[in-house]
């Protein structure tokens, strides 16, 4: 039977990131991996989170099971951040549970949205190249959209034209901040009008938060999802915690559902325990409790915010250099300067990309995504020429 199965593609970006490794060349540099890299290159462990798991070394008396909800103190205390101080719980219409990362998180919700009854969902493209492949493996039908204008900004028109076309059983899926492919995101204004659109839609919101506190805030960040959620009646949210926490290789996530009324929690959050049984059984605890502790210790929720303050100024200050260069040959720069989070995507041909590759020690996605993270003082303008050379 086994040998009936057909040889899948590799994947790109783990290819990359064999073919990074084995380059002997000193100066090389790395933009295709999406992970948080200093001035020096490094990606440090929090110094937050290692406290907080020295606490758990010192406090922690069990490994038993905790269920398929997880750690529902992690889930409870980051309830604040994502839907606000005020009133997280939303009058009691939100309720959520713990996931294996971000990952896990929007697979669960777009597996209940199915089990709802949805049947399409609409996305805007280039996106995570993850939520495609969910989509088909559910399997459910992908309406696409453009996300971005050739400026380098949103194509706010046709998200709004996508909310008006949608039918009962469709879904809109919405990255809430720091988009990943291309790092262009709705302006406040725009958020209104998404917002406004789907209060009048038949449309089910999916909002996928993978990046939190890396755009402009923690509050900044959420201010698109919370307008969505203040104008529909019920919405699945999907949260990481990979990257705003530095948690990337213990998959800390966690997936929301605010519903019509809080009545009918009950009932939705068994349907999801119920698909997380069958999927992963359990989530992982450490990484989970470790965000519960930071939450939960004023001096530690200090200390972890500091830290993403500094992460943030960072990615800021390179996206300011790339923007000052202008025009780098054929490529304008300026875009990034406004641009959020890890990613943007440059209108380089993947004959040019393998040119800096081979010729310029630089990697990146085949795509044109570079994670801004990955340039430093000491190779920003090797970048800058670089591409410069390749697409005059």
């Amino acid at each position: 039977m086994l040998d009936r199965l057909q040889a899948q593609s590799p994947d790109a970006l783990l290819a990359l990131i064999k073919l990074y490794a084995a380059d002997p060349r000193p100066d090389k540099v790395d933009l295709g991996v999406g992970v948080y890299r200093t001035g020096q290159g490094d990606t440090p462990v929090f110094a937050a989170i290692k406290a907080a798991e020295r606490k758990l070394v010192d406090e922690q008396d069990s490994k038993a099971y905790l269920g398929p909800e997880g750690d529902m103190g992690f889930v409870e205390a980051l309830m604040p951040y994502i839907f606000g101080a005020e009133d997280p719980s939303m009058g009691g219409r939100v309720q959520g549970m713990q996931t294996p990362g971000g990952t896990g998180a929007v697979r669960l919700a777009v597996a209940l949205a199915r089990a709802a009854g949805i049947r399409r969902v609409f996305m805007g493209t280039p996106s995570w190249p993850n939520h495609a492949q969910i989509l088909a493996d559910l399997p459910l039908d992908m309406v696409a959209f453009d996300h971005d204008n050739d400026d380098g900004t949103a194509n706010v028109d046709a998200v709004l034209a996508a909310i008006a076309n949608a039918q009962e059983g469709d879904a809109i899926l919405l990255h809430g901040c720091c988009h990943n492919p291309t790092g262009i995101d709705y302006t406040p204004e725009q958020w209104d009008a998404i917002a406004a659109a789907l209060a009048t839609s038949k449309a089910l919101p999916i909002i996928d938060v993978a990046y939190q506190g890396l755009g402009h805030g923690m509050e900044e960040d959420a201010y698109g999802l919370r307008k969505v959620l203040a104008s529909v009646p019920e919405a699945l949210i999907a949260y990481s915690c990979d990257k705003n926490f530095g948690l990337y290789r213990d998959r800390v996530g966690a997936f929301y559902v605010m519903a019509k009324e809080p009545g009918q929690l009950d009932a939705i959050m068994s349907n999801a325990a119920s698909l997380a049984r069958a999927n992963w059984s359990m989530p992982p605890d450490h990484g989970g409790a470790a965000v519960r502790l930071i939450l939960t210790d004023p001096a530690l929720t200090t200390m972890w915010l500091d830290e993403l303050d500094t992460m943030r100024a960072r990615m800021r200050q390179v996206r300011d250099r790339l923007a000052a260069a202008g025009t780098a040959g054929a490529v304008d720069m300026t875009p990034l300067g406004i641009q959020n989070g890890l990613f943007s995507m440059l209108p380089l041909s993947k004959e040019q990309i393998a040119t800096l590759r081979s010729e310029h020690a630089i990697y990146m996605a085949g795509s044109g995504r570079i994670n801004v993270a990955g340039l430093t003082s000491g190779n920003i303008d090797k970048f800058i020429d670089a591409v410069a050379a390749v697409s005059a």
